[in-house]
């Protein structure tokens, strides 16, 4: 199987090479909507890198979340993740790390022995099966051709991943754990007196950049998750195998460029000298697509368990959710303005069975939700 993977991306990264194109994958699309602006090869098996580690920082916010972790909490760090190489922190194995210090260690300097930590100290000290983990939660959020073999995106040939799959997990943490987003978007970090840059170059230069990750491997290349905010409208770009981290900026912004442009917001030129490209006929097709009303609602209870369809940045965004989620379960949700500004699409007072038949009937129609307690 790791030889046929690995077979199946070395020929598709030699035939786009040879054609001329400055990565393997790209896709832009509107986070609130789900809705695809554009795409190449969105569903092409490739390398995720260090993206990998926005699923290690998701099953992070999640323990965070539950109670099982907290910002303050102190981490052990191991021999097995003192050793990990070759971008790193330094940490000596038997020391220690505050949970939030290694947030940023992962989302600012992509540090693999901190991502090694956290999948220690999150799943019995084993990072074997905290990827296990990993791959399993990205299938019940919809992630469907993604297998991870660790917590950093190390080289491993059976650890793969899609632009359309990194985007929908993109997507889920924003979603699930907007109050944690802004880890995403720290431009520098500074810990035991060394400041550390955030890889992302849209940060401070691409108008309205808010975060998100970068990654590279030899076998990768250069990849980019970009994320901005313009007129209303908040946008995610994947890019993947780009030759150097010049092209995967430029490309970024000029998915960025395209996206904001069909949804009617005009941009201008950026700091990036964007290279002219010829591309694929565009696509629309919604990454979420739903199906008709339910025919009984048989999930309202009066329970303490409720059900998240969604956090969003527009109250009209939170609207034509709830309207979505309302002919699938036949239940209008509430919509709740959080702390941070985003409009909140839960489902109140469910028992547990009833949290979980309206989680299971929102997902299967494509509706990215979660259950609370």
């Amino acid at each position: 199987m790791k030889r046929v993977f690995a077979f199946i991306v070395s020929l598709f990264a030699y035939f786009g090479m040879a054609y001329g194109v400055p990565y393997r994958a790209v896709l832009v699309a509107d986070i609130d909507s789900g809705r695809v602006l554009y795409q190449e090869n969105a569903n092409q098996l490739n390398y995720p890198a260090s993206l990998t580690k926005i699923m290690t920082l998701y099953l992070t916010f999640d323990a965070l979340e539950h109670n099982r972790l907290h910002l303050d909490d102190y981490l052990i760090v191991s021999k097995s993740a003192a050793d990990a190489q070759p971008v790193k922190l330094g940490l000596t194995a038997g020391s220690k790390i505050t949970v939030e210090d290694a947030i940023k260690a992962v989302a600012v300097h992509s540090a693999n022995d901190v991502a090694r930590v956290l999948a220690e100290n999150l799943k019995g000290g084993k990072e074997g099966n905290f990827a296990d983990l990993m791959t399993r939660v990205a299938n019940e959020i919809g992630l469907q051709h993604t297998n991870f073999e660790n917590s950093s995106g190390l080289p491993n040939d059976d650890h793969m991943s899609t632009a359309r799959d990194i985007a929908l997990l993109s997507m889920a943490v924003y979603k699930h754990f907007p109050q944690y987003w802004k880890y995403f978007g720290i431009k520098t970090w500074t810990y035991n007196g060394k400041t550390y840059t955030n890889g992302n170059r849209l940060l401070g230069t691409y108008p309205g950049c808010d975060g998100m990750k970068t990654g590279f491997t030899n076998k990768s290349k250069y990849s980019l998750v970009a994320t901005a905010e313009r007129g209303g409208y908040h946008l995610i770009a994947v890019v993947l195998g780009a030759e150097d981290k010049d092209v995967r900026a430029q490309v970024a912004a000029k998915m960025l460029n395209i996206g904001f442009n069909k949804v009617g917001v005009k941009t201008s030129a950026n700091s990036y000298n964007e290279q002219p490209h010829t591309v694929a006929p565009t696509t629309t097709n919604p990454v979420a697509k739903y199906a008709q009303p339910s025919e009984t609602n048989t999930y309202r209870g009066t329970g303490s368990v409720g059900v998240q369809c969604g956090a969003f940045s527009s109250y009209n965004s939170a609207v034509n959710q709830s309207e979505k989620v309302k002919a699938i379960t036949g239940i209008t949700p509430d919509i709740q303005q959080n702390e941070s500004g985003l409009y909140r699409v839960r489902i109140n007072g469910l028992s547990e069975s009833g949290a979980q038949s309206a989680k299971n009937a929102a997902s299967r129609n494509g509706i990215d939700c979660y259950i609370f307690h």
